[in-house]
């Protein structure tokens, strides 16, 4: 498949791939464990890399995962260690016991965790996009670079492709909303995880057997928490009320707060985020480029990890040449 950058804004120069990591299909995930940060309990996956380096943290996006960041975490970790977190009601971090699932309050946890961490690349898409965003905006001090996916900026195109299953918009109406969203827990783990892989790919026939069965797998487990469809909810109306917000509280004006380099990869078969959208957003960040491929979706670091990862490498060799 074709990984040539189709919009060339300050494109990205591809170094060599000798100090990258290999693709490996066959994990799909690493290890983790949970950790107490503040009032909340966190699942953290921890890639390996070299204890001198400044790490990488990871934001997955709305109904996504730790896991989400595999393969990127993996072709990275000869830079830097990596630790990908679940959002507070998604993958196995427990629910928030506030019950606050907004961006805000993800972006409290972002900083509170990097507050015990440190400083580190930080990286995110889609929802995670926009908590990133916001969380570089807040706290620079933490941020040493940011790559941003795909983020959730405001698109409020009325598109029935932009979601799995034709029936999701019902399950947050009034009165057939209860119905609705018990009709979708009923659906097969194999058809949801089938439906969310079409949604999220440009090519899902190209995504490997074992990390299908693991999304089959996930999604069974998740359909097991009782919290689950809570979080999906809340954190999708959260998405929703920073797209319609008063123009100087939007993210685009959050955006114009960024001032670490900052990379922004998109994909032009992206259909829950239009690719359109990336130009003004590299045009909001002072020090931002833009790298969009050709037939990708809107999870680039799962669908074009390696090339995600020299692009990554690049811009940290020229943030330390100081050409950044």
């Amino acid at each position: 498949m074709d990984e040539t950058p189709l919009v060339e804004t300050s494109v990205v120069a591809s170094p060599s791939e000798d100090a990258l990591g290999a693709v490996d299909d066959a994990r799909t995930s690493w290890p983790g464990e949970t950790e107490e940060v503040g009032k909340h309990r966190i699942h953290v996956r921890t890639t390996p890399g070299p204890s001198s380096a400044t790490p990488a943290v990871y934001v997955h996006g709305l109904g996504g995962s730790a896991t989400n960041w595999t393969d990127l975490a993996g072709v990275l970790a000869p830079l830097m260690p990596g630790y990908a977190i679940d959002l507070p009601g998604f993958g196995l971090s427990a629910p928030p016991v506030d019950g606050d699932y907004s961006l805000k309050a993800c972006t409290r946890l972002v900083i509170a965790y990097l507050e015990q961490r440190g400083p580190a690349h930080l990286f995110g898409n889609s929802m995670g996009g926009a908590v990133a965003l916001m969380v570089a905006a807040r706290r620079p001090d933490l941020v040493t670079t940011l790559t941003l996916v795909s983020p959730a900026v405001p698109d409020l195109r009325p598109d029935p492709r932009r979601v799995s299953d034709i029936r999701l918009p019902l399950a947050f109406l009034p009165f057939i909303g209860r119905r609705v969203r018990n009709q979708l827990a009923n659906t097969p783990a194999e058809e949801r995880a089938e439906q969310m892989i079409r949604l999220c790919f440009a090519d899902p026939a190209a995504v490997p057997e074992q990390k299908i069965a693991a999304a089959v797998r996930e999604t069974g487990e998740r359909s097991d928490q009782s919290w689950a469809d809570q979080a999906l909810g809340k954190s999708f109306r959260s998405i929703l009320q920073s797209w319609v917000t008063v123009p100087g509280k939007s993210l685009w004006s959050i955006a114009t707060q960024v001032q670490v380099p900052t990379l922004v990869v998109w994909g032009t078969q992206d259909r829950l985020v239009s690719v359109d959208r990336a130009p003004r957003l590299v045009a909001a960040i002072g020090r931002s480029r833009l790298l969009v491929f050709n037939r990708v979706g809107h999870v680039a670091q799962m669908e074009r990890p390696m090339a995600v990862g020299r692009a990554v490498r690049a811009m940290l060799d020229e943030v330390q040449a100081g050409q950044w």
